[in-house]
């Protein structure tokens, strides 16, 4: 029996091929002049031409801001702002992956809420945002549908986890054409992000029935299609599915949060520089297999829902089957390990003790179906030097 929950979604999404076309009426009624937030790839690709010809069409001005990297930092928010404000903007698009997204939120979040990005660390951003709209670029992180954004906060060397149900887009684009141009290792560290979204949000101590839905529903399209996506980029109907699992699997842990994975990953990032998706799939076996005797029956439903085992298979057994092959997804779309991504043993040794302090700090590993302690993280953070 369950108690019960509130349950977040973005205002309005559109899903499908030629969503982005036809978002234009609804992109004008969010203001009349959008701050476009992206990167220099969707300059390149075209990407921001296709979304201008949009936006032009039904005459929406717009400022762009293309400074976002891979990792969003609070400088780069910062310069949003000021941007944002002297361009008389009044709303916010982002076009990209996860971090023009993240990077959305927190430069809307700035707008009107007083102080510095760092005094929300464990605070919910409460003030209302200008309308926003994302559209994301690849299929993983699920940001378009979530209620957090993570920024690096460049002095303390920590990505920050702020949240906040005002930082929920206004209106999601979800158009597979848009993820077309995503490389082979963008696919699969964005694939196996949402993947990881999913899994997490299923056995995650704040579960609850509307979650486990859309949770489930993304691992059996991302078991049947990220391999696809990952071989065969111009794949339409490989790459639709994956748009939606990572709109479903980021609706569902925007309503049931996420568990060690994650709180483990973001110091990776922070400290390595290892985009999220890598360092998520970097970590999943070892994490999994520690994490599945505390619900077994969690992990058992998510391998027979996806067909890697029999009905009649124990617990457990179906459990260590979703690990195994968990990891063998990885293998086969050629995730690295951390040393052959090229972070130096040693300066990780080293920081062991830092990332342990933070990834606990994030709360993250505290929503795991098993007690985790500061030694179960260092030995796991060890373990990946097998």
């Amino acid at each position: 029996m369950f108690l019960a929950n509130l349950f977040l979604t973005p205002q309005k999404i559109i899903t499908g091929i030629n969503s982005l076309d036809k978002s234009g009426s609804y992109i004008r009624e969010l203001g009349k002049k959008a701050l476009i937030v992206t990167d220099a790839v969707m300059v390149g690709t075209g990407n921001v031409k296709k979304l201008t010809d949009v936006l032009d069409k039904h005459e929406v001005n717009y400022e762009l801001f293309s400074e976002i990297n891979n990792e969003p930092t609070d400088e780069m928010v910062y310069q949003g702002v000021i941007l944002y404000t002297q361009a008389n903007c009044d709303f916010l698009i982002a076009l990209g992956g996860g971090s023009p997204i993240d990077a959305m939120k927190a430069i809307g979040a700035m707008t009107t809420n007083q102080g510095q990005l760092n005094e929300y660390m464990g605070k919910e951003i409460k003030n209302p945002l200008p309308g926003m709209v994302a559209i994301p670029t690849t299929a993983g992180t699920g940001s378009e549908a979530t209620q957090f954004t993570i920024i690096s906060d460049t002095k303390q060397n920590v990505k920050m986890l702020l949240k906040g149900a005002v930082l929920l887009p206004a209106l999601a684009v979800v158009d597979p054409e848009l993820t077309v141009s995503a490389p082979p290792k963008v696919t699969a560290a964005t694939g196996i992000d949402a993947l990881t979204h999913a899994i997490e949000a299923y056995t995650s101590k704040k579960a609850q029935p509307l979650s486990d839905t859309f949770a489930l529903s993304a691992c059996k399209r991302i078991f049947a299609n990220l391999q696809k996506a990952y071989s065969d980029g111009s794949d339409l109907e490989a790459r639709q599915q994956m748009s939606i699992a990572s709109l479903e699997a980021g609706i569902a842990f925007n309503n049931s949060s996420v568990t060690i994975i994650h709180g483990m990953s973001r110091p990776i990032g922070a400290l390595f520089h290892v985009p999220h998706g890598v360092s998520n799939a970097m970590l999943m076996g070892e994490c999994l297999q520690f994490a599945a005797p505390g619900a077994p029956e969690r992990f058992a439903v998510i391998a027979k829902e996806v067909g890697l085992c029999q009905e009649g298979t124990s617990e457990m057994a179906a459990a260590e089957t979703l690990v195994a092959q968990v990891v063998k997804l990885c293998a086969d779309i050629h995730i690295p390990t951390l040393a052959e991504f090229g972070v130096d043993r040693a300066a990780f040794f080293e920081n062991i003790d830092k990332m342990a302090n933070d990834a606990l700090v994030s709360g993250s590993p505290a929503n795991t179906q098993r007690d985790v302690s500061k030694e179960d993280i260092i030995e796991i953070y060890k373990k990946l030097w097998k």
